[in-house]
């Protein structure tokens, strides 16, 4: 039997961080994603799930909500939802347990990779990356975006705590594009 090693998005056996003046970009991969679509007529029992699982309403339009186990709005009834890995390991199943036909649930954690900045700052940063309007952020925002020409999401947890999801496959070119425009902001 072979010895598998995980690595991270970027290709290493640890989650790199990386600061710059004000700004700390770290790679997080302590997390587990399912995403989540009410099929149809289930669109009301699909949104109860999810406030049922976040402990708080179903996220609107641009928008985030839980704590332990979070969702961001993707799109009219289809989230995102995130949980530590160490205790949702198989979040997409836990969810499929819960959801009882209702629901299309698809195992997310493999797909996506996720950075977060943090620092002060963070609006310098982005609006080299984006159009989205982090300036106005005050925390619980959700956005999708393009960043360099990828499909990201943007979550905010606060002013000084942006995290950016992007495509797994293009981890590298993200990370270059972010720490590019800490340094150019900084």
């Amino acid at each position: 039997m072979p010895d598998l090693i995980a690595i991270t998005p970027l290709g290493a056996t640890r989650p790199r961080i990386d600061s710059h003046g004000p700004v700390t970009l770290t790679e997080v991969t302590d997390r587990a994603l399912a995403s989540v679509a009410a099929r149809l007529g289930h669109e009301a029992q699909t949104a109860a799930l999810v406030t049922s699982l976040i402990g708080a309403p179903a996220p609107g339009p641009v928008r985030m909500g839980g704590t332990d186990l979070t969702a961001f709005w993707m799109g009219p009834d289809q989230w995102m939802l995130d949980a530590p890995i160490e205790t949702h390991e198989d979040l997409a199943h836990q969810i499929v347990a819960q959801a009882k036909g209702a629901t299309s649930v698809t195992d997310q954690t493999g797909a996506w990779c996720r950075f977060d900045l943090s620092g002060d700052g963070l609006a310098d940063v982005l609006e080299r990356l984006t159009n989205a309007n982090t300036r106005a952020f005050t925390g619980g925002e959700a956005q999708r975006t393009a960043v360099e020409h990828m499909g990201c999401f943007l979550l905010c947890h606060s002013p000084r705590h942006i995290s950016v999801i992007g495509p797994r496959s293009s981890a590298g070119s993200l990370h270059h594009a972010i720490l590019t425009a800490i340094r150019s902001a900084h």
